[in-house]
């Protein structure tokens, strides 16, 4: 039996679930059960907290045994150097940007394989485990790529203003300071400013995530069928990337909040459906 792959996730004040949007991607591989330019651009951190979640999704999905180590954000990029993972970009200085998640597969060889980014590390299960369901159905990882960065694109500009400042508070203390202090830098602006409650901005910023939402929505229908998963009855890469940011969602707003109840009303639900489709794979092995 293999050795469990051990999984690098940020951690959060959530009770019974993971935070970071980006290790959620791949946790579900596993388990065996304002409006300034700045603001829209599509960012190196943006991507990596979307590709957490997927990756959580990931390792439930190919029913991996894994186990999770926490890590602080100040800590991220020590931690991911130490494990011998390479940086997944760089940034705007030139320097390095180490991200999470990461992964460590000690049933590789050589002895061990250390690897971060959401594509490379879905890329690499399934060449690794070509018994186990594939994430990424052959021949179409350029199609992968392009919609993970379609999607992120069409949803960042708003869902980062929703859900950012909230999200900073499911934070344990040893990284709210510094995500704030990241975060406004790389979006400008003061964080509790970006669309607080009740405001005009907040208002325009979710009208303009159902929008987005329903352009996602028009991909999966344009050949005038709407099917459980964006490639048909089972669940790729794609709908990880889609589930990640859902459930990211969820757990910042609280699944009881009004906020997160008029998503689940969307389109017909068909978010909320997903999510539930995505179900089996969403376990949090600690």
């Amino acid at each position: 039996m293999a050795s469990p792959i051990t999984l690098y996730d940020i951690p959060g004040d959530v009770k019974g679930t993971a935070w970071s949007p980006n290790v959620w991607r791949i946790r579900c591989i596993y388990a065996s059960t304002c409006y300034h330019d700045t603001l829209w651009k599509l960012t190196e951190t943006t991507r990596r907290r979307a590709r957490a979640q997927t990756r959580r999704y990931a390792l439930n999905y190919k029913q991996l045994p894994y186990t999770t180590t926490w890590v602080e954000y100040p800590s991220i990029a020590s931690t991911v150097q130490s494990i011998g993972a390479g940086p997944t970009s760089t940034w705007p200085s030139g320097e390095p940007m180490y991200t999470l998640p990461a992964i460590v597969d000690p049933n590789s060889s050589p002895p061990r394989t250390a690897l971060a980014g959401s594509l490379p590390i879905a890329l690499y299960l399934d060449r690794a485990y070509p018994d186990t369901p594939r994430l990424i159905p052959e021949g179409t990882a350029p199609l992968q790529a392009a919609f993970e960065a379609a999607f992120i694109k069409a949803v960042t500009p708003h869902m980062q203003m929703l859900i950012m400042p909230v999200g900073r508070e499911r934070l344990h203390n040893a990284s709210k300071e510094f995500y704030k202090k990241a975060r406004e830098s790389e979006w400008g602006g003061k964080m509790g400013e970006w669309a607080p409650t009740g405001s005009e901005a907040r208002a325009r910023d979710w009208e303009g995530l159902e929008k987005a939402m329903g352009v996602v929505k028009g991909w999966l229908e344009v050949d005038g069928q709407e099917g459980k998963f964006f490639m048909g009855d089972v669940p790729t890469f794609a709908d990880m990337v889609v589930g990640a940011r859902l459930m990211w969602m969820k757990t910042v707003l609280g699944e009881d909040s009004d906020e997160w109840k008029t998503v689940e009303k969307w389109h017909g639900g068909r978010w909320a459906q997903l999510l539930d489709d995505l179900q089996p794979y969403a376990d949090v092995n600690v």
